[in-house]
């Protein structure tokens, strides 16, 4: 383990003060909606201000408190997951973190899969072989370190523990698949296990918690069911099965106004009417398929991203399909994908990284979806970047960036 510290001065501009400081966001629902976004933002330009070299890595990249957060893995001279803390007006690395892992022959096995969820001063980690770490924010100290395999029967699946990390008051929530419990919570201050929950084993996406009908529940989709447990002690509410090939439940589900969506690759989406238990309400097994792309609502339209048709428009409540964007935002693959963005969610602006390193301004309506621009900002990257004020920061295998946008 090695500890680098550097005394470095914060010096940001107010318009790039805002956080994101976990995945997807402040409220983990993809709503960046900066302010002071100028009337010809989409003539403007990017202007890259920085790069550092990391190693490689799926993980998303969050910003807080001037602070830019990302996780990656080194082969040599020992085999090492990192967290990686640098100034986000200079590029300026303030300290690393690292523990030693043994990857072995995990498919698509290059990194981290989750992203550093930065709360009050603290960093929590989670990597892809199961090692869950409490760090100092300013300085990388550990100030605690919990092995779930080791400690807890977690069981590692196919491509590694990719759920980040999700605070919940005084608990830290990981969808680890322990023994007799899909997620675990830890105390957020001391790393001892409070609650363990939930049927299923790991899966890859990330827990939510909703609050249906004045009661908070904690969504945990895994590979053979949707889950619905109490945060606070990790009892199940009710489960309904839905069992994935290959285990790959990944993309995060979304809940609006009693609605819960999940949409899995093979098996395509399901929306389920939430009561005391959840009712399936509608289904599509070939036209509605998600994968790795958390989807975008408002006014109760969802923008996902279809393994096959590209980024499509359908209604929450009946599925209705509205339009497909025909590949166009994203290059057509086997493995599509895009993190998509509210920019100005009044207007119907939305922006993305698709998984070419192209930074894409659109606008999105029930009737149509609109290009407006697009800027090459990064190389291939299926990693969910981090929008704060005017700038974004983005993570491939070799490199981290910031630009500034306006």
């Amino acid at each position: 383990m090695r500890i680098f510290v550097t005394a470095f001065l914060v010096s940001i501009s107010a318009s790039a003060a805002e956080d994101w400081p976990r995945w997807r966001g402040t409220n983990a629902d993809g709503r960046w909606n900066p302010a002071g976004i100028p009337a010809e933002f989409s003539k403007k330009e990017p202007e890259r201000l920085w790069k550092a070299e990391i190693g490689a890595g799926f993980g998303g990249v969050t910003v807080s408190d001037g602070l830019v957060y990302v996780m990656d893995r080194q082969k040599s001279p020992k085999e090492v997951e990192r967290v990686l803390c640098f100034d986000a007006e200079t590029g300026k690395e303030g300290w690393q973190q690292s523990w030693e892992v043994s990857y072995g022959s995990m498919d698509y096995g290059t990194g981290p899969r989750s992203s550093v969820n930065i709360l009050n001063g603290k960093a929590y980690a989670l990597g892809a072989t199961g090692v869950a770490s409490c760090l100092d924010a300013k300085t990388g100290k550990i100030l605690w370190q919990v092995n779930t395999v080791e400690t807890c029967g977690a069981k590692i699946p196919t491509w590694g523990f990719a759920a980040s990390p999700v605070i919940d008051g005084e608990r830290v929530l990981l969808h680890v698949g322990a023994k007799d419990g899909s997620v675990i919570a830890l105390d957020k201050n001391s790393g001892k296990e409070a609650w363990r929950g939930g049927p299923d084993r790991a899966g890859y996406c990330t827990p939510e918690i909703i609050t249906h009908a004045g009661t908070r529940q904690l969504i945990a989709w895994g590979p053979e069911h949707v889950q619905s447990l109490n945060p606070d002690s990790g009892a199940v509410n009710w489960t309904y099965p839905y069992k994935i090939t290959y285990g790959v439940s990944i993309a995060q589900s979304l809940y609006h106004d009693g609605v819960l969506l999940v949409s899995g690759y093979w098996h395509g989406a399901k929306a389920f009417r939430l009561g005391t238990g959840a009712e399936l309400l509608w289904e599509n097994e070939t036209e509605i398929c998600g994968l790795m792309s958390a989807p975008l609502l408002k006014d109760g339209i969802v923008y996902m991203l279809d393994k096959k048709r590209g980024l499509q428009a359908f209604e929450l409540k009946t599925g209705k399909i509205l339009w497909s964007d025909d590949n166009t935002l994203t290059p057509k693959d086997s493995n599509p994908q895009m993190s998509l963005v509210w920019m100005d969610e009044a207007k119907n602006l939305a922006a993305l990284l698709n998984a070419s390193g192209e930074l894409v301004y659109v606008t999105l309506k029930p009737e149509k979806r609109e290009e407006l621009a697009r800027w090459q900002i990064i190389g291939k990257t299926w990693a969910h970047p981090a929008f704060a004020g005017n700038r974004v920061f983005a993570r491939s295998d070799k490199e981290l960036v910031a630009w500034r946008l306006w």
